[in-house]
């Protein structure tokens, strides 16, 4: 029996990918790191374990594969912690690097009756429409429209939003303080436009944020759809489980409505 068969291929592949890491840390975005072969020959496994490891790294974001080339270490993702304390200035867009904003378009125009809903005007009422390209060091992550009721931003221009944050002129300019929001993010792929614009495959993972924000008196004062890169943008939720009396009264997953179920291979809540 081999050495990779006594230790089992599972915590062989940790094995690797701790090593892999540890080497991904060491060096820049972009440097090339060993071959399948190289790495074969350097830890003493077989191809297959190798490249499993590889592969999960690939599907992580730690490394990307170049055909004909070989693998690179992969920019790092652009972490956002979500959470409960958090206020509405963590919205995606104010973490992870240098950002910067480049406005796209921005035209007025009439809601119409789905923008209408959710702003909480008239169908009739006009609206700023404004296309936004965010970039983390200078490389582009998200693709953000965002509709304002004209009559909240009197005088807003293009360059406001490329010099400030929509909320820092919403606050200092109109003396419009936002107080809540409501947030959904769910996965998405990019259509032709978006994927033009954040240079990435059309069909790229994507994950898509709705976000309107009200203000102390309950006005609706933004509807923002974003688009942000799969491969550049990860969320961090951390939970507080101290309430004993009531992780023990659901283990249905608690949060989430419908039916719940478990296996002994896979947990739902987890």
């Amino acid at each position: 029996m081999t050495s990779e068969r006594r230790e089992g291929a599972p915590l062989k592949r940790e094995r690797i990918r701790e090593h892999l890491l540890d080497l991904i840390d060491s060096l820049d975005v972009g440097a090339t790191i060993p071959s399948e072969r190289q790495l074969c020959e350097t830890l003493g496994v077989s191809r297959p374990t190798v490249r499993s490891a590889v592969d999960g790294l690939v599907r992580d974001g730690f490394l990307v594969r170049r055909h004909g080339a070989g693998m690179f270490v992969a920019e790092p993702k652009i972490v956002q912690e979500l959470g409960p304390d958090n206020s509405a200035r963590l919205a995606p867009g104010t973490v992870g690097g240098a950002w910067s904003t480049r406005t796209l378009e921005f035209t007025r125009t009439s809601a119409g009756a789905r923008i209408g809903r959710r702003l909480r005007v008239s169908p009739a009422d006009p609206v700023l429409h404004i296309t936004r390209l965010r970039l983390v060091d200078a490389a582009p992550v998200a693709v953000d429209a965002l509709c304002v009721p004209a009559r909240l931003v009197p005088g807003l221009q293009p360059g406001d939003l490329q010099q400030h944050s929509f909320y820092e002129l919403l606050a200092d300019r109109y003396g419009i303080e936002v107080d809540t929001a409501e947030q959904s993010i769910e996965p998405t792929v990019t259509d032709e436009e978006e994927s033009a614009l954040l240079l990435v495959p059309v069909h790229s993972p994507a994950l898509l944020f709705e976000r309107v924000t009200e203000d102390a008196e309950g006005t609706v004062v933004e509807f923002t759809r974003s688009v942000y890169r799969g491969d550049r943008y990860r969320i961090l939720t951390r939970l507080r489980l101290a309430d004993r009396g009531l992780c023990r009264s659901d283990t249905s997953g608690g949060a989430l409505s419908g039916e719940w179920s478990a296996t002994d291979r896979y947990l739902a809540q987890d």
